[in-house]
């Protein structure tokens, strides 16, 4: 069974333009750090609300799949 890990998204692969080129490694996150998926946070919608310190954000889920948060 795969697990999903940060390191295996597709956006931390190297393309073949980038062979030969400085590759740019991601941090690894905070051993104490809480992984979530999309699904678990939206279940099912593309937007959703999160308050933090008074203030409202929304998280939404583009027509191409990214993540854009927004005051």
């Amino acid at each position: 069974m795969n697990s999903y890990t940060p390191f295996n998204h597709p956006s931390f692969r190297r393309s073949s333009a980038t062979e030969g080129a400085h590759e740019v490694r991601p941090r690894p996150f905070d051993r104490a750090a809480r992984i979530v998926t999309s699904e678990s946070l939206f279940r099912g919608t593309h937007e959703i609300g999160i308050e933090h310190e008074g203030s409202m954000y929304r998280l939404k889920i583009t027509r191409q799949g990214k993540l854009i948060l927004n005051k």
